[in-house]
């Protein structure tokens, strides 16, 4: 299990963003963050550095988290990237199409944290 994990956190609200980064102080492990505020800046980000977890929206501005999540599929480097879903397109065929284009799990808005802490679990990245 990594001491040190990096989760790169990819949604238009710096709000969200921060809500998100406050969950994980409760975890017993140390994580580094790296913010993107649409697909485009992550997809550069990405490139640049290693990245354990990608939390990604898909509502957002010149590139969606679904067509981010289909160009990272492609790529070979990142094909065991874990990547969750957390948005507020809660309909079903929201979810299977994330699904089938390689979206490791899906969590709707507003976060429930149990919830966001089991699928955290299931990755075994942190000590819960």
């Amino acid at each position: 299990m990594p001491a040190q994990l990096t989760i790169m956190i990819v949604d238009d609200s710096r709000i969200m963003r921060n809500t998100v980064k406050g969950i994980f102080t409760g975890l017993e492990s140390y994580c580094d963050f790296v913010e993107a505020q649409d697909g485009k800046e992550a997809l550069s980000q990405l490139q640049t550095g290693m990245v354990d977890l990608v939390l990604l929206d898909w509502n957002m501005p010149r590139l969606s988290g679904i067509d981010f999540l289909k160009q990272v599929r492609t790529m070979e480097k990142y094909k065991n990237l874990p990547i969750i879903m957390v948005t507020s397109e809660a309909a079903k065929t929201n979810v299977i199409e994330a699904l089938k284009n390689g979206a490791t799990d899906y969590i709707t808005k507003p976060i429930k944290l149990d919830l966001f802490k089991q699928k955290l679990a299931k990755l075994h990245l942190f000590r819960m």
